[in-house]
């Protein structure tokens, strides 16, 4: 009867700590609202690395890739604050099936996924580059899936969701025209 006891103990115990422990969906819902202009979201394959910068959070998904690149652009899509301007890899066109069993599926899924998303292709090392520095004022959160195909992560910039580039390109110039005044 004690063995019971400790048994079910220990089970309840366990079980409390998974209901702590809040999923990468939970995470990425709680975050939204606090990222902003200038952050980004990162959808990792399983190689991505983990990064120092005091910025940059890395929370590990356990799903595919694709499925996540969709519901995470769902998201962004229903916050009102922030937009996502998308950047992948251009190395990704270059990849030949003899070396990645699987890319050419890929590459279609994620062209399927990104259908209706402003897409940037450059090299890797620069979006990198572009997420170092961002890691170092603004926060990076990277979700890590199971992929194990090179050059899939997909990197969102996020952008002020109220306010347009076509519109801040009219406002700079409106300011660049503007008569300079004394203050």
């Amino acid at each position: 009867m004690k063995r019971i006891g400790i048994l079910l103990l220990a089970l309840v115990g366990c079980s409390s700590l998974a209901a702590e422990t809040p999923g990468w969906q939970q995470t990425l819902k709680s975050q939204l609202p606090l990222l902003g202009h200038r952050n980004w979201i990162v959808i990792a394959d399983s190689a991505y690395p983990a990064q120092t910068a005091a910025g940059i959070k890395t929370v590990y998904t356990g799903e595919k890739q694709l499925e996540v690149v969709r519901e995470v652009l769902a998201l962004v899509a229903e916050q009102s604050h922030v937009r996502g301007k998308v950047f992948t890899d251009a190395e990704l066109t270059h990849v030949p099936e003899q070396y990645a069993k699987g890319i050419s599926d890929y590459r279609a899924g994620l062209e399927k996924a990104l259908q209706d998303q402003d897409v940037t292709s450059l090299p890797h090392g620069e979006i990198i580059s572009m997420l170092d520095e961002a890691g170092q004022t603004f926060q990076v959160l990277v979700l890590k899936t199971d992929l194990t195909l090179p050059y899939t992560s997909v990197f969102i910039r996020l952008d002020c969701g109220y306010w347009s580039d076509a519109a801040e390109e009219q406002l700079r110039a409106a300011i660049e025209r503007a008569p300079a005044t004394d203050q």
